[in-house]
């Protein structure tokens, strides 16, 4: 995630010169925690916020216990740990649901911040855990476009008053079945009175259970300010951050509860309509701290591929006979999880570490293009590619012999892993 890669870092910096200290002084704990507030800050997290949260951790670790314990560094990141979990709402806040059906959420936020995109995710989410989403249409013909591409009906009744489609598309959905409404509301390039009074007006026409603020991360401070007004007028019940996988600082994402007291529902995380997370702030803690986010990730294997492929495989390196074919479906599931880069930032120890641009993405794409320019023949039999067929796969996807090489010797060495871990002469380093 390129979220907090930054801060990441810097907090990595910080606490290892702590590590490095054995005992410490109440002094060197208060240094630490300047340098944790500057890096808070240059992350965009609101200033009160941060002098808030550097305080309460500093009157928390500077007790005797902590300062007289044998590591009193790790029980300093412990302590950060356990604020930043607080700060960001201590557990993982569901979507409610209303006593008697249809669940209304009231989708707001501005124009720019993928609102009516994440109509779409929130409808592939809600129908993977059993619900069956309508879609009310603010933007008329977007919402078209992302509900035929999540598979939920969408209800439209063109340029009609917004109350009155949303309060018709609410009894739509009682006579239908329908056991959630999400209604798109419409969309300005900064905060007015018409907008505000429109969504009023909608939460008065209809029982709304949720009303759920799309935010840009990206926009850092300012998001925080437009969830502030947003919440000042309307009472939201949660909040959802686009764009938290891009380059950003992090800071709306620990500053939004804390300011407006309402949790973090969902996290963006890429441009698919699968990719949308529940927020757990304590594997958001952990990926910042650089303890990485084995939950999150044993969820995204599990999305990624089923229980049968994974029989299958298993069948397959019991019986030796991975092939090439194999190794491309390997690669097909990563790019379900994420990507590399966010397959590796959720693994323990790597944090912020690893920066985007230390990852080439695009040699996974070029080495998928050697294997599908291979017949299935040399798939699944690699050692008859002799150097006339080796020309011939890399004028077909556009590399180099030199590449096809590497690929072919990457290749034996993971069967050589494979048959070595199967026989039980190799550990695998987390097992």
């Amino acid at each position: 995630m390129g979220a907090f890669s930054s801060l990441s870092e810097r907090l990595n910096h910080i606490f290892s010169k702590l590590t490095k200290r054995g005992r410490l002084t109440e002094l060197e704990i208060k240094t630490a925690m300047r340098e944790v507030r500057v890096a808070l800050l240059e992350a965009d997290v609101n200033i009160q916020v941060a002098k808030k949260f550097c305080a309460d951790v500093s009157e928390k670790a500077v007790g005797q216990e902590i300062l007289k314990s044998l590591n009193p560094a790790q029980q300093v990141i412990k302590i950060v740990n356990e604020e930043l979990i607080a700060l960001m709402g201590s557990s993982n806040a569901k979507l409610a649901v209303a006593s008697k059906p249809p669940t209304v959420i009231m989708m707001c936020g501005l124009q720019g911040a993928g609102k009516t995109t994440l109509c779409g995710k929130l409808a592939v989410h809600l129908k993977k855990n059993g619900k069956r989403p309508l879609l009310v249409a603010g933007d008329i013909y977007q919402l078209k476009v992302v509900g035929r591409n999540a598979g939920a009906e969408v209800f439209e009744k063109g340029t009609q008053n917004p109350v009155k489609t949303a309060k018709e598309a609410v009894e739509y959905a009682r006579s239908q079945g329908f056991d959630t409404v999400i209604i798109d509301t419409a969309g300005r390039l900064e905060i007015d009175e018409k907008l505000m009074q429109e969504l009023e007006e909608i939460c008065k026409a209809v029982e709304v259970t949720e009303i759920l603020l799309t935010v840009d991360s990206m926009m850092g401070q300012v998001a925080v300010n437009v969830a502030r007004t947003f919440n000042e007028r309307l009472e939201i019940t949660g909040v959802i951050l686009t764009k938290l996988d891009g380059d950003t600082r992090g800071g709306a994402c620990l500053s939004i509860k804390a300011v407006t007291g309402k949790p973090i529902k969902f996290i963006g995380t890429g441009e698919k309509l699968t990719d949308l997370e529940p927020f757990y702030p304590d594997r958001m803690a952990s990926r910042i701290l650089g303890m990485g986010d084995v939950l999150t990730l044993i969820e995204k294997a599990q999305q990624a591929v089923t229980e049968e492929d994974a029989k299958k495989m298993q069948q397959k390196l019991r019986e030796n006979s991975f092939t090439l074919e194999d190794y491309l479906v390997q690669f097909e599931s990563m790019k379900k999880m994420g990507g590399l880069q966010s397959v590796v930032s959720m693994l323990p120890g790597v944090g912020g570490k690893i920066k985007a641009g230390d990852l080439d993405e695009s040699r996974i794409e070029r080495t998928k293009a050697i294997i599908l320019s291979m017949t299935k023949q040399e798939r699944e039999d690699p050692v008859i590619i002799n150097a006339s067929r080796k020309r011939r796969i890399a004028a077909g996807s556009g590399t180099t012999v030199q590449e096809i090489n590497q690929l072919l010797k990457q290749f034996d060495q993971v069967k050589t892993l494979m048959k070595q871990l199967k026989n039980g002469k190799r550990r695998l380093p987390f097992g």
